[in-house]
């Protein structure tokens, strides 16, 4: 097996469990290597930090499997899926969840979601694209769900030399699933949705805003296929507006809730949530609570000076609507926006809205989504929830 050779800064992150070798880590390589292959990862004094999977085409040139010397077979990824899934099982709501978060389950690259009976997986690195099938086979005999679903149809996997695409891994069956989160129900669409078709990572989240919502006035921006807004109603609010730019979300969100015979106390509309929030304003209307669920402002370092704008914005105008008293659930799924600097926009925000500002409660990702501490990477999700005075 080809060795790569890292600086001492390269080492250290090995070293500290960080599963990603960067390319400008590498000092030099021992021997032929191509894209796809398995390297050893080694000191300049020869010491053996990981082995992982080695593509030149990318930034994170080495990403690793494991740190220490043992066999990468398919015993190796079978064993690795069913510690991921026996996890979820203990920890998580099997029916619906996360089986699979990449870094943090030491499977670099893999995603696969778990919607009812039915999986859906992305290979976002040519390493572990190169498994496929024998993850495929690993799932059917670990899992044994009704049918697979091929997500890689995102631009991330061009950054690895991968094309996009997405088609069965299994029998066809529908593509319309649907399955139960905290009591509500939703039908996903797992061929065309956003992402894999439903954001699980949110599920304790949704769950926790019971008591903030429940007989008030609500409005659900970014609501997607309605998920926050029909917790909300599920919940008890006396009436919920959700809106989102995305026409088939809105179709879908208002399906949702007729599944769940909602549609009287919730309805969903079409709209750009700056420009929604900045017509409320103008026409003095106001909310007993405002969910702010937004896409990634920040994909990259690049981006996150006009991500910083884009969320003080945005919060700014939630808290102009929200009744005194009334509360605000904001969340940040970009992870180059960390916890301090999200609450620091939130206090710039509020001062600009002259408005005071108590934090109630600070929230992550669900544990289905386990954050691995030695990468950063894998913890992304914020979610504040705010009393506005």
């Amino acid at each position: 097996m080809t060795k790569i050779v890292v600086s001492k800064s390269g080492e250290r992150r090995a070293a500290c469990g960080h599963p990603w070798v960067f390319k400008t880590d590498i000092v030099r390589s021992e021997g032929h290597v191509d894209d796809g292959d398995f390297v050893e990862v080694c000191s300049d004094r020869k010491k053996l930090l990981g082995v992982g999977y080695y593509n030149s085409r990318s930034q994170i040139t080495v990403r690793l499997l494991t740190w220490y010397q043992e066999p990468l077979e398919e015993d190796f990824l079978y064993r690795r899926i069913l510690a991921a899934w026996e996890y979820r099982r203990r920890f998580a709501d099997p029916e619906s969840c996360r089986v699979v978060f990449g870094e943090a389950d030491f499977l670099p690259g893999l995603i696969v979601d778990k919607f009812s009976d039915v999986l859906v997986i992305q290979t976002l690195a040519l390493g572990i694209d190169r498994f496929k099938e024998q993850i495929v086979e690993c799932l059917k005999d670990i899992i044994k769900p009704s049918g697979i679903f091929e997500r890689n149809d995102v631009p991330v996997r061009e950054r690895e030399g991968l094309d996009q695409r997405k088609g069965f891994l299994s029998s066809p069956f529908e593509t319309r699933v649907r399955m139960s989160e905290n009591g509500i129900l939703f039908d996903v669409d797992v061929e065309n949705g956003q992402k894999t078709g439903y954001f699980l990572d949110q599920k304790e989240n949704r769950a926790a805003i019971s008591p903030f919502v429940k007989d008030g006035k609500v409005l659900d921006c970014f609501c997607h296929t309605g998920s926050f807004a029909l917790h909300a109603a599920g919940f008890g609010a006396r009436e919920v507006l959700g809106i989102d730019s995305s026409p088939h979300a809105v179709q879908f969100a208002g399906e949702n809730a007729k599944l769940n015979s909602l549609e009287d106390r919730c309805r969903f509309e079409t709209a750009n949530a700056f420009d929604k929030l900045r017509s409320l304003w103008d026409s003095g209307e106001k909310f007993d609570a405002i969910i702010l669920d937004p896409p990634a402002f920040a994909k990259s370092r690049n981006a996150l000076e006009g991500a910083v704008r884009g969320y003080k914005e945005i919060n700014l105008r939630a808290m102009k609507c929200i009744e005194s008293g009334g509360f605000l659930i904001t969340c940040s799924c970009s992870q180059h926006v960390s916890r301090e600097l999200f609450l620091d926009i939130l206090y710039d925000a509020a001062a600009d809205a002259r408005r005071k500002v108590r934090l109630i409660e600070f929230r992550s990702q669900a544990k289905d989504h386990p954050v691995l501490l030695a990468a950063p990477e894998t913890d992304y999700l914020k979610c504040a929830i705010l009393q506005i005075i």
